[in-house]
């Protein structure tokens, strides 16, 4: 079995330290071979946000956890023009990864990271015609019989968060295109502080029955319906188990744990297991 934990929208400069270190515990509790951060480390680029960020990674390794992460629109400058539109990531390259693409191969799981975030729009993201090709071509050297993982900040297919139809990514179809024919098995993201889990049949009819998990805040003091939460993931085969860790008070506790099994071209849940501690 393979665990990842899915943390998303940090949000430093608008964070909860008590949760920052709560993480922390529960990462070294939990052991997972791979923390994915479906990206916003920051509230609003600047420099020191991004230094509170690089010091909760760096504390992460530090305790022998491997990290993946990708930008979000909030690590992109607002108010700064022309760094928005010059070098819209340079401190994020400086402070938490010079790859905007990061892959990592795990026991029978592949993990790529995706940048979505764009200088030219606010909130939306977006992906191009070389970033799918990459996709493509990334995933086309990885064993047949791996988990193929995708993480982007925005979701690449419209969410239902609050009664309300959320947005997918522009380009859209093109990216779930290569999503079906790449055999990606997992979309991780984040962006709308919603935690969530289904089937992508539910929602669309391409991408190839992808699982779409969604994760909310970890850290942030901004929630929308939900309490901060993070995911873990846990693949083993042909299942898939999805938990739900929530705050409530001074903690997290597993709240909601869904299993998987990939049957006839498909993620079909199978039980809403006991949360696994």
């Amino acid at each position: 079995m393979t665990r990842i934990l899915h943390l998303s929208d940090l949000h430093f400069g608008a964070h909860d330290e008590d949760l920052v270190e709560a993480v922390e515990r529960k990462a070294d509790e939990l052991e997972p071979e791979l923390v994915v951060i479906s990206g916003d480390f920051t509230q609003r680029a600047r420099t020191e946000q991004f230094r509170e960020a690089c010091e909760f990674l760096k504390t992460l390794r530090d305790r022998g956890h491997e990290v993946l992460g990708v930008p979000g629109n909030h690590d992109v400058p607002l108010y700064d023009v022309l760094r928005r539109f010059l070098s819209p990531l340079a401190r994020y390259r400086r402070f938490i990864d010079e790859s905007l693409c990061p892959f990592i191969e795990l026991p029978g799981v592949a993990v790529l990271g995706i940048n979505t975030a764009r200088s030219l729009t606010f909130k939306d993201g977006r992906i191009n015609k070389d970033q799918v090709h990459f996709i493509r071509e990334t995933f086309s050297r990885t064993p047949s019989k791996a988990v193929r993982v995708l993480v982007t900040h925005h979701p690449l297919l419209a969410l239902e968060v609050g009664g309300e139809l959320e947005r997918p990514i522009r380009r859209h179809e093109m990216a779930l295109d290569a999503v079906e024919e790449s055999g990606v098995d997992i979309l991780l993201a984040g962006h709308n502080h919603h935690a969530s889990s289904q089937d992508s049949s539910d929602l669309v009819t391409r991408a190839g029955g992808v699982l779409v998990v969604q994760a909310g805040t970890a850290t942030s003091t901004r929630v929308r319906e939900q309490q901060q939460s993070f995911n873990v993931i846990d693949v083993d085969g042909g299942s898939v188990t999805v938990t739900i860790w929530g705050w409530t008070n001074d903690s997290f506790s597993a709240k909601d744990s869904s299993r998987y099994e990939w049957q006839a071209g498909k993620w079909k849940l199978r039980q809403t297991a006991e949360p696994a501690h």
